[in-house]
């Protein structure tokens, strides 16, 4: 960390949590490298309550080049360089910063009360008045402008001390200004929007009893938040609450109903039945239901010979729709709402195509039209990509439709700022949370044509809710189950091994070879071999990691993700004196190695789940860490701190792999995978494989898997707020 100080000349950018971008003139620095800068201008990024030109300050960060706009310096925390000499206290006190004191009343003031005079004005402002010609009401003016600055940076401080850093110390002062040490006082929980909750926890336990009050209501709705974000349910029992509590807070309330209704009259909590959700939660989903009768009840002119329309498709495409797709067609060109669902092989991706189509024809859009009346959208970007390359139209992520801006996690497209677009169809919906859910029906109009499309026997989202079942339980809304499966040989197997496993009916042709399909009897210590030997004849094949991908259900352990993706590495991408490299920890990224997104970065157009190739590794004007990650075309550098959001994807998680189809795709099954493996996990799993799947390692796991039905009973209330809203 390097020190400077200087004046700041102007401002080129201020946000509204405080982050900014000026000029400074730097007088001096600690810092032997930035020497040559005394005396010259330079640009300077952070967060900052105010900034004022008439002041000097103290700045601590990092002289840094960015790819785009230079050489910043990054501020990490800073102070004001409080006057010294008489000439410094004369110059503050007749800065702008001081109403009603001019340069011949600062004199004045600094003659009497001396170098110390502010601190002297602070104690007693009546020492104002010794110096000639100074008014009551000037006195007045003038202890006031000291005590606002001084409270200012006393408030920066105090903040701090209680471990704040300096960028959440500039967003709480932002928002509540100077009540911000009273909101802290009154209850700190409340600036959960802008702090995590183990680290306000933190600062409490450390201020105050673990059983007050405010702390046992704060850890009840944090323990609630947590029940649903681990288990996916949007409402939970008294008993696991209770749990969570003495787990997780160490706390063991006694009068916990008590604390419970009053949450709920608090609107923090809704509570039914003896269920307990987050009121935001409960309101979610009545939300939902009501915007689905919203649409659902809307106006839609039906569309005719859609038969005839059909056929003229087949003949156009050479293919031939069975009963059930041409009812799927016509069923979403003919419903304001639809759910098409299926297991792999049953052609959805082909029904999308169908539908699009003809909904093109039928209301004779140009190019230039269909953008503005289509949108095809999925959760991730490669599931964006799939029906994209299908339709031959642009897709594109429910988060990006939704104009998501990342650092206040909020949807620019909204209740109050609709899309216009009057065909909506949404892929891979099984992986739709209750959230993303609600917010997509806010953001769209009521004449609408709403198209769901998944599979409900797959992994339930991350996020609480079970979306798609719901809507199918409800019974409300028109509902087509693609069962047919078509054979890419008569001797393929992938969608008929799906479907056993999805009917928990698995007979003893998983064993048997086929021609897309084998499982391989292997024990635990020979899995890693015998995926390394079939990668290496997949190498001698011209078949690279590009068209394989392991699947596995566990990061960790001797056959987890993470050991595979080291041997993996080693095998697809060596080290290699060509290729420059970067160690993430213990993690050795090189050029050319195949990695996965973790988060979402809408503003960098790349998705949690998305596929990339590390393009180059070099180092910035600064001698800094910069890796170039090349997503389908789409370009993206990463700072060294930003390679947390990546991992090796040689071999990736069941659960990452939701919403994209691989080629060839390797399976281990291992018993020391222990609960990890369930049916939903291993079909979804299965399905992922478009061309060949090879399981391997132990059948009795794999059996013990497909009978498992974990993760199946998700507590939800969706379905039955549709039901009371639109059942007659």
């Amino acid at each position: 960390m390097a020190n400077i100080k200087g004046k700041i000349k102007f401002l080129i950018y201020e946000g509204d949590n405080g982050y900014k971008v000026g000029q400074i003139q730097i007088k001096s620095t600690d810092d032997e490298t930035l020497e040559d800068l005394v005396n010259k201008t330079i640009t300077f990024t952070g967060y900052f309550l105010e900034l004022n030109s008439d002041d000097t300050y103290n700045f601590c960060g990092e002289y840094n080049y960015h790819e785009k706009y230079g050489y910043q310096f990054n501020v990490s925390s800073y102070s004001r360089v409080k006057p010294v000499g008489k000439d410094a206290v004369v110059e503050f006190l007749s800065s702008s910063l001081i109403a009603g004191c001019g340069i011949k009343t600062a004199q004045k003031i600094v003659d009497v009360l001396g170098e110390n005079a502010i601190n002297i004005i602070k104690e007693d402002p009546s020492k104002l008045l010794l110096a000639d010609k100074i008014s009551e009401k000037k006195a007045v003016q003038i202890y006031n402008s000291i005590m606002k600055y001084a409270k200012e940076d006393e408030l920066i401080l105090n903040l701090q001390k209680l471990g704040f850093s300096l960028k959440e110390t500039m967003i709480i002062i932002d928002k509540y200004h100077e009540k911000s040490e009273d909101i802290i006082k009154e209850n700190i929980y409340q600036l959960i929007d802008i702090v995590d909750f183990k680290k306000l926890d933190y600062i409490f336990l450390h201020n105050y009893d673990a059983n007050d009050p405010t702390r046992i209501k704060a850890c009840i709705i944090e323990g609630v938040k947590r029940l649903e974000f681990i288990n996916g349910d949007t409402y939970h029992n008294k008993k696991e609450l209770e749990n969570i509590l003495i787990h997780d807070f160490h706390l063991v309330v006694d009068s916990l109903d008590e604390y419970l209704n009053n949450l709920a009259l608090e609107n923090k909590l809704y509570l039914e039945d003896e269920q307990i959700s987050l009121y935001e939660t409960y309101c979610l989903e009545k939300d939902i239901a009501h915007d689905l009768e919203r649409i659902k009840n809307s106006y839609l002119k039906k569309l005719t010979n859609l038969e005839e329309d059909i056929k003229k498709l087949e003949d156009e495409f050479q293919v031939k729709y069975n009963k059930e797709q041409k009812e799927a067609i016509k069923s979403a060109l003919n419903n304001n709402i639809c759910i098409i669902t299926g297991g792999p092989g049953v052609g959805k991706t082909t029904i999308i195509n169908a539908i699009v189509k003809l909904y093109i024809g039928k209301y004779n859009l140009r190019a230039i039209d269909i953008l503005n009346n289509i949108a095809l959208l999925a959760p991730t970007g490669r599931a964006a990509k799939k029906i994209s390359e299908s339709t031959n139209i642009p897709a594109m992520t429910i988060h990006r439709f939704l104009k998501w801006n990342k650092d206040s996690d909020t949807f620019s497209v909204n209740e109050d700022n609709k899309n216009y677009q009057r065909l909506i169809i949404v892929d891979e919906t099984s992986m739709i949370d209750t959230h993303l859910f609600a917010s997509l029906l806010k953001g769209i109009y009521s004449n609408v044509q709403l198209i769901l499309v998944g599979d409900e026997n797959q992994l339930p989202s991350v996020g609480a809710g079970l979306i798609l079942n719901d809507l199918i339980k409800s019974q409300n809304f028109k509902h087509v189950n693609l069962n047919q499966i078509y054979r890419q040989s008569q001797n393929s197997y992938i969608p008929y091994l799906a479907k056993e496993i999805k009917e928990y009916n698995l007979t003893e042709e998983f064993l048997v070879q086929k021609d897309d399909y084998n499982f391989l009897s292997v024990s635990d210590d020979n899995i890693k071999n015998t995926i390394k030997q079939i990668c290496l004849m997949c190498k001698e094949k011209k078949v690279d990691e590009k068209n394989i991908q392991i699947l596995a259900p566990m990061y960790k352990g001797i056959n987890g993700i993470d050991n595979l993706n080291i041997i993996l590495q080693n095998l697809f991408n060596p080290q290699d004196e060509k290729k420059k490299e970067i160690k993430i920890g213990d993690i050795i990224y090189r050029e050319k190695d195949k990695v996965i997104m973790l988060i979402n970065d809408p503003d960098n157009n790349v998705f949690n789940g998305d596929i990339g190739y590390i393009h180059k590794i070099q180092k910035d004007g600064h001698n800094k860490d910069v890796v170039t990650i090349d997503f389908d075309g789409n370009y993206v550098e990463f700072k060294r701190e930003d390679m947390n959001n990546l991992k090796h994807a040689y071999a990736m998680s069941i659960h990452k792999s939701q919403g994209s189809e691989f080629n060839h795709v390797l399976m281990p099954i291992t018993s020391s995978y222990s609960k990890m493996l369930y049916n939903k996990l291993i079909y979804t799993g299965v399905s992922r494989a478009k061309k060949s799947l090879v399981i391997i390692g132990d059948s009795n796991a794999f059996i013990k898997a497909v009978n498992n039905s974990y993760s199946t009973k998700r507590h939800t209330n969706l379905y039955k707020e549709i039901k009371k809203l639109m059942s007659d």
